[in-house]
């Protein structure tokens, strides 16, 4: 019985953090568009767009 709940909490465990893996695709990817959106529509007057 203690086998097959470890197991459960493995299989918790493992799809928990494949989710969050899948989201943090998915803003970096939102995030890099918005980068490169910025960076073009910037680049033509010739200032920066970001602080750094």
């Amino acid at each position: 019985m203690v086998a097959l709940l470890l197991v459960l909490l493995l299989i918790l465990v493992l799809f928990g953090a494949g989710f969050a893996v899948n989201l943090l695709w998915w803003v970096a990817i939102a995030l890099l568009v918005v980068w490169v959106i910025g960076f073009f529509a910037r680049s033509g007057s010739g200032g920066r767009w970001y602080r750094w």
